[in-house]
């Protein structure tokens, strides 16, 4: 029989672990010796693996920089004296050997920098992907891979294709086109002769040209070029029904009527500005805006102005107009018409005014009076 020792313990139990006792507490290796570690030599042996990394990885850049070297001085090489084919094949050769070789050199520093490495193991995803040391000393975004480019090149292409394809231009079915040069300032009225045979343009240079296309040579100038308003702007221009006539209307208060030659007809008369009731004067007080011939009646013609009023006129009487139509607000206050014009039968007259009215009478009653006033919000269908 076996003595106790003097903490209470057999020899047999101070000799092992009792096996009952590891499995009530639940641990496998229980009253095993603990694994002890030396310190110092693990802080010794991490120091080498260190330094020994930093030498691979500036050899490595020693051996790129030397590289590049190589590649400037065969380049300079090939742009003094450029050289045979079969030497441009040995030294590719001799570059993807090299390449290979470095390749092969960092792979194995690579290997056995991973298997000199100490301490706990690296988590599973950590251990199969090899680390690259030359990527993490590079500094800055990469650059976008070459599909990204070719890419927006496309998608740039594909815009100018939609652009050119949207062109309203292009949507034009003629088949010659030819380039009228008016003058050096803009172009602000056009007429065109009822047959097509004649052009007239006019301008903020204050002049009118006539272009006959039959009689048009190569240098496709104008046969005529006149300034029957002086120093106004011309603000519209058009051919009668008949084509004979030509109404000119410009930013004086008096608007004139020329033949398709461009010589004088009538000049309407300019009214009073000092009588307050434009009705009672004999034309136009202020700026013109517009024209318009009457669909039906030859020799009729309205315009509007500044002075508030639409009037008509007769090319036989020219120092009077035939009558006044004046636009008012909802309130009654006067508003200026900014166009005109008639119906397709001739018996209605249409303005439209500043303040975004569109307005109508009767040819046959003068004054304020509207068959129909409406607000801009027009809808055509």
């Amino acid at each position: 029989m076996e003595r106790p020792g003097p903490s209470g313990v057999t020899g047999s139990e101070a000799s092992g672990p009792d096996p009952q006792l590891a499995v009530t507490m639940g641990f496998t290796g229980f009253g095993k010796k603990a694994r002890t570690f030396d310190l110092e030599a693990m802080f010794e042996q991490t120091r080498r693996t260190a330094v020994e990394r930093s030498r691979k990885t500036l050899e490595a850049r020693e051996k790129e920089e030397e590289m590049n070297r190589e590649k400037e001085l065969r380049r300079q090489s090939e742009d003094l004296e450029p050289t045979s084919s079969g030497s441009n094949v040995a030294r590719d050769c001799s570059q993807s050997s090299s390449r290979d070789t470095s390749s092969s050199e960092s792979e194995a520093s690579s290997e056995s920098s991973g298997d000199e490495l100490i301490g706990p193991p690296l988590p599973l995803k950590m251990a199969e992907e090899p680390v690259n040391h030359m990527e993490e000393d590079i500094l800055g975004p990469l650059p976008p891979p070459l599909g990204e480019d070719v890419e927006e090149d496309d998608d740039d292409d594909d815009d100018d294709d939609s652009e050119e394809e949207e062109n309203p231009v292009q949507k034009i079915p003629d088949s010659h086109e030819i380039t009228l040069k008016h003058g050096t300032k803009t172009v602000s009225a056009l007429g065109l002769d009822p047959s097509g045979a004649r052009l007239v343009t006019g301008g903020y240079d204050y002049d009118v040209k006539f272009w006959d296309f039959a009689g048009m040579d190569a240098s496709f100038k104008a046969f005529r070029s006149l300034q029957p308003c002086e120093c106004h702007q011309i603000k519209s221009l058009q051919y009668s029904n008949t084509g004979d006539m030509i109404l000119v209307v410009s930013g004086s208060s008096q608007a004139k009527v020329i033949d398709r030659d461009g010589f004088e007809v009538m000049e309407c008369i300019k009214g009073d500005q000092y009588i307050v009731d434009m009705a009672n004067t004999k034309g136009h007080t202020a700026m013109l805006h517009t024209g318009s011939w009457h669909p039906k009646i030859k020799g009729e013609f309205m315009t509007c102005s500044n002075d508030a009023t639409v009037r008509t006129w007769e090319v036989e009487n020219p120092k009077k107009q035939k009558s006044v139509f004046k636009p008012r607000t909802m309130q009654g206050k006067k508003v200026i018409p900014t166009t005109c014009t008639y119906s397709r039968d001739g018996n209605l007259i249409a303005a439209a005014c500043q303040n975004g009215s569109i307005q109508i009478w009767d040819r046959n009653l003068t004054g304020t009076t509207c068959l129909l006033w409406a607000h801009a919000e027009v809808y055509v269908i």
